[in-house]
């Protein structure tokens, strides 16, 4: 007796197209599931899809949007804020778990923010010229926020 095998089409079809056995989704089959491994914001017993809310306070433009892209590569949410008072907006309507100010006017904002209930335990961390090394500044993130506990790093 001679056994033939499925048209190739089927063995590399989309996981959507895999029909279901008795009612469950099968497992999937085609490739390495990233979304519960470890990625710069995430650790392993982080829920899917839970990346740590960065607000980004920075004057400059050039160096807020270096700042912004390594977050974002490390799969870090960020919030770009480029003045004082537009850093406490975001503040009060994203609620972000760490703020990185690199602002002229810093004491304002950290005076701003013990002000308000909503943000007045929101870790700060300042950029120095010791941590403007971008491996330096995401370890300093990574340190604070795993300090605070359920943070998910």
């Amino acid at each position: 007796m001679k056994t033939t095998l499925p048209p190739h089409s089927l063995l590399t079809s989309p996981r959507s197209s895999i029909p279901a056995m008795n009612g469950q989704v099968p497992e999937r089959r085609f490739g390495f599931d990233r979304r519960k491994s470890a990625r710069g914001g995430r650790r392993p017993g982080d829920g899917d899809g839970f990346a740590p809310l960065i607000l980004v306070a920075d004057d400059d433009v050039d160096s807020s949007a270096r700042c912004e892209a390594i977050l974002a590569r490390l799969r870090f949410a960020v919030a770009p804020a480029h003045s004082t008072e537009e850093a406490l907006r975001v503040m009060l309507a994203l609620r972000p778990n760490l703020v990185v100010a690199h602002l002229k006017d810093e004491p304002r904002l950290r005076q701003a923010m013990a002000e308000e209930e909503a943000t007045a335990d929101v870790p700060v961390i300042s950029v120095t010229p010791d941590i403007e090394d971008p491996l330096m500044l995401v370890e300093a993130i990574r340190r604070v926020l795993r300090q605070r506990g359920g943070a998910g790093v």
